[in-house]
């Protein structure tokens, strides 16, 4: 029957999870029971890894020995960076470097024989994996500026240490705090499609780099991660013009034209972390340069203000502070969505471990809706 089918899987129930949970219509997001909020303003992007990882959060002694075991292991292989430093040299975009280096990620994993029934050793890979996209990352831009890469810091946490990888300078306390949290509001998100993606790789019994390099793939697309790049080049574009925001996106929306970071699959109201990043961005004004900021909440004000998309089911969703907010904190923009991917592995890793414990392979359907009955012509007679 033509009602059974869901184009892209809209509201298809496929799997049960305890990683996270999305009220839309109420705008909350949890993970394992914990509002967002509270993850955000009192935990570290580590806390949140070993949360969704082992089902609660660790006490001291836990994370200590949890954020030491990360930090040992963010050094790449030499015969890595160098395929970087190739791409990188060869003008390769963020993501595909991403997807390349993860994907030879494996060539020099100590457990690669571990079967991925193995619940610790997957753990311990995953571990690996999400420690070393950051300095994968770094070193990519480093190497595009024709610069050598910075090794990594141990006594810095993952966040902070991104950024000192990244300009050569430690950040200050606001700099790392405000990056720290948009990695914890970035790291899970229900069954949006590169977890999915991860999920499904994942049930076939492939390890963890063949499933975090799939995510990878899925959310290089236009459709999923580039929305936060998409905001900031919009907002460069308004601040080059000479018309006030309210009348530079009423004539973009007058053409057609789409405001990027409003809308999402499944928030009918302000993404919860939108609010969370929209505090950081003040906060960040407040200290430097604040027309970013000004630029945004103007924007907001009159979309849900003036022109009430709210009341349509349409209200600003992370993308849309995510993007000032990095470009704010020196990050280059086409490496937006390579951050997302680094704070989402840990996500993918989760959903693929959690599927793998009582897995059962991933295997849907399609109609068939070609002809039923075509003769053979033998190649001859065609």
């Amino acid at each position: 029957m033509a009602d059974d089918l869901r184009k892209g899987l809209e509201g298809v129930l496929v799997a049960e999870s305890e990683l996270s949970s999305i009220d839309g219509d109420a705008g909350r997001l949890i993970y394992r029971g914990y509002a967002i909020e509270d993850l955000a303003r009192g935990a570290s992007y580590e806390e949140v890894l070993y949360l969704l990882w082992h089902g609660h959060l660790p006490d001291e002694g836990e994370l200590a020995e949890f954020t030491e075991a990360m930090a040992a292991e963010r050094e790449v292989d030499d015969d890595l960076l160098e395929t970087v430093r190739t791409l990188a040299d060869a003008g390769e975009k963020p993501m595909a470097a991403l997807r390349t280096a993860v994907s030879m990620l494996s060539a020099t994993e100590p457990e690669a024989d571990a079967d991925a029934a193995d619940l610790e050793a997957s753990l311990r890979k995953g571990r690996r994996i999400t420690a070393k996209i950051p300095t994968v990352l770094a070193a990519f831009e480093r190497f595009r500026l024709g610069e050598e890469p910075v090794e990594p810091d141990p006594d810095l946490g993952l966040a902070a240490n991104f950024l000192y990888m990244l300009t050569g300078e430690e950040p200050d306390e606001v700099a790392a705090e405000t990056f720290d949290q948009a990695l914890i509001l970035h790291a899970d998100h229900g069954l949006n499609a590169s977890t999915f993606t991860a999920m499904v790789i994942g049930s076939t019994m492939a390890d963890l780099y063949g499933a975090v390099t799939g995510g990878i793939g899925a959310l290089s697309g236009p459709l999923h991660g580039g929305a936060n790049q998409d905001v900031m080049e919009v907002l460069m574009e308004i601040d080059e013009s000479d018309l006030d925001p309210r009348d530079w996106v009423e004539q973009a929306t007058d053409e057609g034209r789409r405001i990027p970071g409003f809308g999402h699959r499944v928030y009918n109201v302000k993404d919860p972390r939108a609010k969370i990043l929209q505090e950081r961005s003040r906060e960040l004004a407040e200290n430097g340069e604040s027309k970013w900021y000004e630029i945004t909440t103007t924007i907001e004000e009159y979309l849900t203000g003036e022109k009430g998309l709210v009341k349509k089911g349409i209200a600003p969703n992370v993308d849309f502070y995510s993007g000032s907010v990095y470009y704010q904190l020196g990050i280059p923009i086409d490496m937006y969505t390579p951050i997302f991917a680094m704070s989402r592995a840990g996500g993918w890793i989760a959903h693929v471990l959690e599927y793998q414990e009582d897995n059962r392979l991933i295997r849907p359907r399609a109609r068939y809706t070609g002809p039923g009955d075509e003769a053979f012509v033998p190649l001859e007679e065609r």
